[in-house]
């Protein structure tokens, strides 16, 4: 990809990874993702707002051919997927700042060894006049990492929002043209690294939004010339409102479990209740992340393994626990053989979920009457509780 232009003295440069399907070794990319670094040209200074992940360094060392001068390096975070590339760019550019904040230049000296002295370092608010384009820095912490920082061109209204606001989605698209398309990736990416903190995140949208915003220009994923598109639905996923809506990841070895699930969750549609089953052999992390932002309940299902619950349960367990979703109940669901353990196992790997535990229904070999009965009395309670919401 070539440079390409936003607005006068403004491109963008970066690099769309088409075929990248994981991300810090964790995280699905069903849809690729993008590296977006800007540069912003003044009558007098040149600035690069970050650079790209440092194995795609070839695709930025050729768009930066044609850029003479680099006076600044804006690190608005330290994650190398941003980062990686700084030595490079220093070695090009061996005058070059990098402008950050305190904590994130004692973050890039750990993680890429740079030199004490090539920093320039900025507090919240400070502006860096390029002659003509000024830049301000708008510390927004924990999104979603502790040093992360936004860049705001005032004469241009642009934010460069780093992860903030953006999506894993490889596109040519420069701006956002496939809204629903979009909103499903971003959904994706908030759930999977920033719904852990919402609490501070809405301080963060508000802290941004005291300025005029025309352009926000993530670091990846398109950039939305619709502000509101995006500031919208994150202001509904970082609120306290839940939906009528059910998370139910679960494992089945011999069947019992599965019949439970199908049980249940006919029961809960029936009373109106919309359910997102996951079956852990085969599910994406990611649609399971996703599915919890919005939920009121999750109900978990596993077989008991050796006296707990499944190891893959315990994962999912445990993926909850690091996202701290608002779900506000929570039931378990499952089956043993001789004996189990595997509720009390489950309690103790989700103390960050701040639920209310509506029940269990654990059956001894296959599902009988009784327990079908019991997981339809679950179903009653589920929807009783969320009409209470």
């Amino acid at each position: 990809m070539q440079l390409r232009k936003i607005t006068d003295g403004v491109s963008w440069l970066g690099v769309v990874d088409w075929n990248r399907r994981l991300f810090d070794s964790l995280i699905p990319l069903p849809d690729g993702t993008s590296y977006n670094a800007y540069l912003v040209r003044g009558t007098d200074k040149v600035a690069l707002v970050d650079t790209v992940d440092p194995e795609t360094w070839d695709v930025l060392q050729r768009q930066l051919e044609e850029v003479d001068t680099v006076d600044y390096i804006v690190a608005q975070h330290a994650e190398q997927d941003h980062s990686g590339c700084i030595p490079h760019v220093l070695a090009k550019y061996p005058a070059a700042k990098v402008v950050t904040n305190t904590k994130a230049k004692g973050m890039l000296m750990d993680l890429l060894d740079l030199p004490e002295d090539c920093f320039m370092i900025v507090q919240d608010g400070d502006t860096l006049d390029l002659g003509g384009k000024t830049l301000e820095f708008i510390l927004t912490p924990w999104v979603h990492w502790p040093e992360t920082m936004c860049t705001y061109l005032t004469e241009d209204r642009i934010l460069f929002s780093c992860d903030f606001f953006g999506s894993h989605l490889a596109t040519t698209d420069l701006y956002v043209a496939d809204p629903p398309t979009v909103y499903e990736a971003a959904k994706r990416y908030y759930a999977e690294i920033m719904m852990p903190f919402k609490t501070i995140i809405r301080s963060n949208i508000a802290k941004v939004e005291t300025r005029d915003i025309q352009i926000i220009a993530p670091s990846h994923g398109p950039m939305y010339d619709d502000p509101a598109f995006i500031l919208d639905a994150y202001r509904d996923w970082v609120s306290d409102t839940v939906k009528n809506e059910v998370v139910l990841p679960y494992i089945s070895m011999h069947g019992s479990t599965q019949q439970m699930v199908d049980h249940l969750v006919g029961a809960l549609a029936a009373r109106g209740v919309k359910v997102h089953v996951f079956d852990l052999t085969v599910t994406d992390i990611g649609k399971l992340a996703m599915a919890m932002v919005d939920a009121a309940t999750i109900v978990i299902g596993t077989p008991t393994v050796q006296v707990g619950p499944h190891p893959a349960v315990v994962y999912a367990a445990h993926l909850a626990n690091a996202l701290r979703p608002k779900v506000k109940y929570a039931a378990v669901i499952g089956s043993y053989g001789w004996a189990t353990k595997a509720v009390e196992h489950i309690a103790g790997a989700i103390p960050n979920l701040k639920v209310d535990l509506l029940g269990t229904v654990m059956c001894k070999g296959i599902p009988c009457a009784d327990d079908f009965t019991a997981l339809d009395a679950l179903a009653d309670q589920i929807k009783d509780k969320h009409a209470e919401l």
